[in-house]
């Protein structure tokens, strides 16, 4: 997997054609991201794009528009299909500027065509800029095919604030929390007063384990600090009104997953803020990343 730089405005990243992925982001001598080698291979879905659908689908078989559908099972252990159908794809670069020390940007292109379980055609674009504000991500969806298709998106960073995850501390203005089964669908949605989940008001992780679906966002933000600094994720709430979040720890791996989604898990069953894509239609959604 050949890499692609950019500098600007005190950044600079590095992206894989695999997943388009943010390999690397960094600002001064301070990584944000938890990156991983050039050439790979792309751990616990560092940096990728999630879509058609972010997260998982429940038994790997969703119903849509009377017509039940069986994906193939990428998470055997438990069963369902994760994380949708490009992380793992390489995608085609069609544009790379890079203006040393001030801006850039790389575009990235992928058609997901008709396959067993989303017999749907979406082509997809990746923008990644670069530049003072941090690193933005913008994603469009369009529909090419002749038949509505179900869609949802999101990204996956690991955003890196220090070696000691628990001594994060984790800033994350969401009022309701998804608890889930013993195979991390969903099973009920809740308040996060007087739970460990409320991050309202910024505190230390500590010792609580986090891989959960948040929502009831009074704004689009995730801010991480820690001994080697700050990092935020900032997105439009009303485009992505969840976001996953999910410890490092169990996994031996550095970092905070942060994952802004257009909808929760198993969306595709639930029906909950799925996105449709009509012939045609075409859906947009950005998140940026900085340093605090």
């Amino acid at each position: 997997m050949s890499q692609l730089h950019l500098l600007g405005g005190g950044y600079r990243a590095e992206f894989s054609r695999r997943g388009a992925a943010v390999r690397a982001l960094r600002h001064g001598d301070r990584d944000l991201v938890t990156g991983w080698p050039d050439g790979g291979p792309v751990p616990f879905f560092a940096g990728t794009i999630l879509a058609p659908w972010p997260n998982r689908v429940g038994g790997a078989a969703y119903d849509f528009q009377g017509v039940t559908h069986r994906l193939p099972v990428t998470e055997p252990r438990r069963g369902h299909a994760l994380h949708g159908l490009v992380a793992t794809a390489d995608w085609q670069v069609t544009e790379w500027l890079a203006a040393e020390d001030d801006h850039g940007f790389v575009r990235l292109t992928h058609t997901i065509s008709p396959s067993p379980g989303y017999p749907f055609t979406l082509r997809l674009r990746v923008l990644h800029t670069l530049d003072a504000r941090g690193l933005t991500t913008t994603l469009t969806a369009e529909n090419l095919g002749e038949e509505a298709a179900p869609y949802g998106c999101g990204p996956h960073p690991w955003l890196l604030a220090g070696e000691e995850v628990a001594a994060y501390e984790v800033s994350l203005p969401a009022s309701r929390v998804l608890l889930t089964d013993e195979t991390l669908l969903p099973r009920s949605l809740e308040d996060v007063s007087g739970t460990p989940y409320d991050f309202r008001r910024p505190r230390e992780l500590g010792g609580t384990g986090l891989d959960h679906a948040f929502t009831g966002l009074s704004a689009g933000v995730v801010e991480v600090r820690g001994a080697e600094g700050g990092v935020r994720l900032s997105w439009d709430p009303a485009l992505m009104p969840w976001v996953q979040v999910c410890t490092s720890t169990a996994l031996g791996y550095r970092g905070l997953a942060v994952e802004p989604m257009t909808c929760p898990p198993d969306a595709f069953n639930s029906g909950t803020d799925l996105v449709v894509l009509r012939p045609g239609d075409k859906h947009e959604t950005s998140w940026t990343i900085s340093a605090l």
